[in-house]
């Protein structure tokens, strides 16, 4: 597992200070995790598997056996938690940013217009395939 936790925090750029951070844990646990001295406990897995980095949740599984090998390090996560995230982000940024005003346009469409978006995207698919 050591060698998983190095290759996750690596993917996510972060140093051991900034990882232990994250989940809220000391940096000598990191290092020793890293080279194998300790083993994390059920309750530090929990806690990296529970937090939302920037590539998303780690996938448990992986990080506990290296099934799936690197290309499952990361679990997608539901659309709606996906949107709240997005909302939630969007809030921070500043009044006439791009997307708060495309999302504030999307937000006064009314059904007829949402039909007709869907019809374009829908078209636009067709042409990309």
């Amino acid at each position: 597992m050591n060698e998983r936790l190095k290759k996750l925090r690596k993917s996510l750029d972060l140093t051991q200070q900034e990882f232990a951070d994250k989940i809220g844990i000391a940096r000598g646990n990191i290092g020793a995790y890293e080279v194998g001295k300790n083993a994390p406990s059920d309750a530090v897995i929990s806690l990296i598997c529970k937090t939302d980095f920037s590539r998303g949740r780690v996938n448990e599984k992986w990080l506990r056996t290296g099934e799936g090998g690197d290309d499952n390090m990361f679990i997608e996560a539901p659309r709606d938690e996906q949107i709240s995230k997005f909302v939630g982000e969007l809030l921070k940024e500043e009044e006439d940013s791009f997307k708060k005003r495309f999302i504030s346009m999307l937000a006064a469409l009314d059904e007829s217009d949402w039909e007709s978006l869907k019809k374009m995207v829908e078209l636009l698919q067709e042409k990309r395939d």
